[in-house]
């Protein structure tokens, strides 16, 4: 179905219908959004898509709602939204129009759904409540902050302010689609450095990317610093132990923190050292050689203390 409608409820807005009408515009970009609660406009038909409202989920029908009783659950008995249910079917159509390898599609729509698709679903339903300092910068916050004030009297502001905050939403959905892509294109490159590696303790990279996830996929716990080229020079870079926090599987030389040129070359005897960061999780030299011998200096050093 080609729809010539996607239909959601008028009034203030929420993030999940704003999320999914970035997916579905994606798809439909000649379908006209209609925010609506009349019965001529919610009742289901071959033109029309119809998500927040409705009161039914009958996806044949084209009708997505989850506020009704029995809405429908996730496996987990965690609940949809409709942003949630609006990814369940038509993410997979998304990713591939946002232009993924069919290769990728499966991974990045499960991912995606669980690190950005659920909260969304879980804070709309109440199951998710934000607390503390962060809480009013998270994202579903952040867009109600797009909606007029409560003593508005225009009556389109509503509708001006959705399709407002429907640009701002589609920019970080795209944003992050296009970051996880990217990283899965990272781990591609990754992982053919690191055969190339072998059993040695420097991985050399091509550029600078996402390297820890591939990594750690990759089961290469031997290896301890990463060299790759920047704009003008080359870094060499420590490999964090967890994905929380910043311990290191081995610091770069107590003798190089804060540093730089010719106080760092006399201290690690190569020339073209050009810095070392004072937390020693990072360095740079002039050239590739110098990366490349920094990196193994930092590698023998750490080997003799027991990293």
């Amino acid at each position: 179905m080609i729809p010539d409608f996607l239909v959601t409820h008028s009034g203030g807005f929420h993030a999940d219908e704003l999320l999914s009408s970035v997916i579905l515009t994606r798809l439909f970009p000649q379908a006209r959004i209609v925010r609506s609660r009349a019965p001529e406009w919610i009742t289901p038909g071959e033109d029309r898509i119809i998500y927040d409202v409705g009161g039914t989920y009958d996806p044949a029908a084209g009708i997505f709602d989850h506020h009704q009783r029995g809405a429908p659950l996730r496996d987990d008995g965690q609940p949809y939204s409709s942003f949630g249910l609006i990814w369940k079917h038509y993410g997979r159509d998304y990713l591939t129009a946002f232009g993924l390898p069919e290769a990728h599609v499966e991974a990045m729509h499960s991912s995606f759904d669980a690190s950005f698709v659920l909260p969304v679903d879980l804070t709309d339903n109440g199951a998710l409540s934000p607390s503390g300092p962060l809480a009013g910068l998270t994202l579903p916050a952040l867009l109600e902050t797009l909606k007029p004030v409560f003593d508005e009297t225009d009556p389109e502001a509503d509708n001006r302010a959705f399709h407002a905050a429907l640009a701002i939403a589609r920019s970080f959905v795209e944003a992050r689609i296009a970051q996880s892509a990217a990283k899965l294109r990272a781990e591609a490159i990754v992982h053919r450095a690191i055969e190339a590696a072998g059993q040695g303790r420097v991985l050399e990279l091509p550029r600078g990317m996402p390297f820890r996830p591939a990594i750690v996929k990759a089961g290469a716990d031997h290896l301890l610093f990463v060299v790759h080229p920047r704009e003008k020079d080359w870094c060499v870079t420590g490999i964090r132990r967890a994905e929380e926090g910043f311990e290191l599987r081995a610091d770069l030389p107590a003798a190089w923190a804060g540093l730089t040129n010719g106080a760092l070359e006399a201290v690690c005897g190569i020339e073209g050292a050009s810095f070392c960061h004072n937390g020693r999780f990072i360095a740079a030299a002039k050239s590739r050689e110098a990366a490349l011998a920094m990196a193994e200096l930092a590698v023998k050093e750490a080997l003799s203390i027991g990293a």
